[in-house]
């Protein structure tokens, strides 16, 4: 298998082009000698190719798809209320500023003509289950990471394709042809700069990262774009100096791990480009959770354990249509000035229905009140999930 991008025979696209399969190797051996350097258990596979598939926009694509008056318009996929947020913004919208997570008054006054949508879940689902079964054409190396994204491996594929670029452009034109939607694609040889390549090109492109290359372009971007630092880690990151993946790289190991803890070591390897993550199959699902945001603040514990009602039937709904349980419960409360606070439970065994995973939520939050300011949202979780056929291990019950 090679790396050369190749022009499309199906669509139009933004490609970039890559190295041939000489310099992929020399690099491959290079990488190896780095990754034993570094004390890992072995090398990295030299001929690894790992894909990250993203959607553009799909929520708001997909309501432009199903509705013809949409398109060409700025849309935004969530609440329009006074405390909605926004879920997904179509490119039209993002022109704007208009993105996920921003609260929908702020989204207005960007945008006075946004259109908001309400979501449509069900019909999210639907369309993801298509675009899996394309992935699964090629290959069942599939890690999902939402509806809308996931990595394949596709080292080795069904349908014995030897360009890995290929296999990506014949994927988002089959996307095209059976959903109507854009997809794009990021293809290199680990899981943190196939996802990095999946941007470089959007909407409706694709981007190559070699391991010739790989170090490099880690190097020169802001650390802030690395896929898992968040603004807390970014902001900490410049405080003591570190401003891109160069910066990162020029810090000794030891340093990371005195600061970042066991991320450390992750970190020294990303900025060298050294990613040895499997693409994880049916990777378990870590936890489940509901939450609600209120048009009014809530200040009282009755009108507050009331709203816990719904949110827990619906976290138990999804255990019980996919017979898993959990032994962590952990109540989130967002305050008028948008402080959060988490508390949690852990049991010894299994929460065993919905009556008992409400009862550990009210517990939790009785122990917020009487509270100085009102609450904004309240969310459950259930996490350390379990399904119904394995054993129970002991397990420490921790006191509020």
């Amino acid at each position: 298998m090679i790396w050369n991008t190749i022009g499309s025979r199906h669509l139009p696209e933004k490609v970039s082009v890559s190295d041939d399969e000489d310099a992929m190797m020399k690099d491959a051996d290079h990488r190896t000698a780095v990754s034993g350097a570094l004390g890992q258990d072995g090398p990295s596979p030299p001929h690894r190719r790992v894909l990250h598939v993203d959607m553009d926009a799909f929520y708001a694509s997909v309501e432009q798809r199903d509705n013809p008056e949409l398109r060409g318009k700025p849309v935004a996929v969530g609440g329009s209320a006074a405390r909605g947020v926004v879920a997904a913004a179509s490119y039209e919208a993002r022109i704007f500023g208009v993105r996920s997570a921003l609260p929908a008054v702020t989204a207005k006054r960007l945008c006075p003509e946004l259109i908001f949508v309400k979501p449509r879940f069900d019909v999210y689902r639907a369309v993801s289950a298509q675009i899996r079964e394309i992935f699964a054409e090629h290959t069942d190396s599939i890690e999902p990471l939402s509806l809308d994204e996931a990595y394949l491996d596709v080292t080795t594929n069904k349908q014995n394709i030897a360009v890995a670029t290929e296999i990506a452009t014949i994927i988002r034109a089959r996307i095209k042809e059976v959903t109507g939607l854009n997809a794009s694609a990021g293809i290199s040889y680990c899981k943190f700069l196939a996802k990095l390549a999946s941007d470089l090109n959007k909407p409706n492109g694709q981007a190559v990262i070699t391991p010739k290359m790989g170090p490099g372009f880690v190097a020169s971007l802001p650390v802030k774009k690395f896929h898992g630092v968040g603004p807390a880690t970014a902001a900490k990151m410049e405080r003591l100096g570190i401003e891109t993946g160069a910066d990162l790289r020029d810090k000794p190991l030891s340093f990371l791990q005195e600061h970042f803890g066991k991320a450390g070591g992750w970190y020294y390897r990303i900025s060298r480009g050294i990613d040895d993550r499997p693409v994880q199959p049916d990777r378990p699902r870590k936890s489940v959770g509901a939450e609600d945001t209120f048009a009014v603040d809530i200040f009282e514990l009755g009108p507050a354990k009331a709203e816990l009602a719904p949110l827990a039937a619906k976290v138990w709904r999804y255990c019980e249509g996919r017979r898993i349980r959990g032994k962590t419960v952990t109540l989130k409360v967002k305050y008028a000035d948008f402080q959060i606070i988490t508390r949690s439970r852990t049991i010894h065994g299994r929460v065993r229905d919905e009556k008992e995973l409400l009862d550990i939520a009210g517990a939790l939050l009785e122990a917020t009140f009487p509270t100085p300011k009102g609450i904004r949202l309240l969310g459950i979780t259930l996490s350390s999930l379990l399904t119904e056929s394995d054993e129970d291990e002991p397990q420490l019950s921790f006191p509020l």
